[in-house]
């Protein structure tokens, strides 16, 4: 926190730091000895009549009353990283919009459409990098137009906590009543290190994801159009490890190759085989078949509630990069 010359602690932020990433301490329980404190790192999103609101990096708004504030300063946009590939968010939301393609697709300004027929949300809405070319409640009619004459729920995908993220964005989406629905985090660490991690004996490396792959899929009823997003990107495997004869694979993996990242999804092991590495043994085959492709960093998205999956990838050096949230229109 600030501290002046003559040792108190100040406050050091106003109304004009609305957008910037701030730190604040503020006063929980007035009146016991010593007092008790809170601090609050993250975007200040807001300053209105008294009440400060903080985005947090997991996309939690926090609402702090100004009249609590003893300490506060603005911080710098985004903490070094100490390993691992260093990235922007704008790279990294792009090279994950490659490497899950929609089967149809608009602009609005900065603003990219994409729709699937419903085949997840990461297909099925907005990715906004930059300004829509109209005002916010223009753009937000327009996506909802485009949306509602294919059927669709209109989502907005947004990402906190990394330089260049639209915390703001998030505010303005909820003060209109658009509702946080999912929340996930991209994660990224070095590629050869996986590929160095275990043996890759007995996993088939595939282009397409054929039938054996899909009876592992958690996915079920995949239509045409998940098959064209599943197939869609720069340079796309797929990855089995055979099952019993007859069975569905005992585990699955994909990846996408785009020039200096690897992106890994569908991850999947047979629940009667898990705890035995399978899902490192698919993920290092394909590291590998990345490396011989020019990669060198690796990228991958996991629900904060999917406790193995980061338990495995942290394993495997991998560490958070940004949240990413999908806000639903009002209903």
């Amino acid at each position: 926190m600030e501290i002046s010359a003559a040792g108190r602690l100040e406050v050091r932020i106003t109304t004009a730091d609305v957008g910037k990433r701030v730190s604040v301490r503020c006063l929980t329980e007035a009146g016991t000895t010593g007092g008790k404190f809170t601090d609050t790192v993250g975007v200040l999103t807001s300053w209105d009549a008294g009440v400060l609101v903080i985005t947090r990096k997991s996309g939690e708004s926090v609402r702090v009353d100004a009249s609590s504030l003893v300490a506060g300063k603005v911080v710098p946009a985004a903490p070094a990283r100490r390993r691992g590939p260093a990235a922007g968010y704008r790279e990294l939301a792009q090279v994950a919009s490659r490497a899950w393609r929609p089967v149809e697709s608009a602009r609005l300004g900065e603003w990219e459409l994409r729709a699937a027929a419903g085949f997840t949300r990461r297909a099925n809405s907005v990715l906004p990098l930059g300004e829509p070319g109209v005002p916010l409640d223009e753009a937000l009619d327009a996506v909802r137009h485009w949306y509602g004459e294919r059927g669709l729920p209109a989502y907005v995908q947004t990402a906190t906590g990394a330089e260049g993220a639209q915390e703001m964005l998030c505010a303005e989406l909820e003060r209109r009543g658009w509702v946080r629905e999912v929340s996930a985090e991209l994660w990224i660490g070095a590629l050869a290190p996986l590929a160095d991690r275990a043996e890759a004996e007995g996993v088939v490396l595939s282009r397409e994801a054929d039938a054996a792959w899909l009876a592992r899929y958690q996915r079920k009823g995949v239509s045409e159009v998940a098959l064209k997003v599943l197939g869609a990107g720069p340079s796309v495997w797929f990855a089995s490890v055979p099952g019993e004869s007859g069975e569905a694979p005992a585990a699955i993996g994909r990846c996408v190759v785009d020039g200096r990242w690897a992106g890994f999804a569908a991850v999947e092991v047979d629940p009667a085989r898990r705890r035995q590495g399978l899902a490192t043994v698919v993920m290092a085959a394909l590291a590998r078949r990345a490396l011989a492709e020019g990669a060198s960093a690796a990228w991958l998205q996991v629900e904060e509630e999917n406790a193995g999956a980061r338990a495995l990838y942290a394993g495997a050096g991998f560490a958070a990069h940004h949240a990413y949230h999908h806000y639903r229109e009002p209903a």
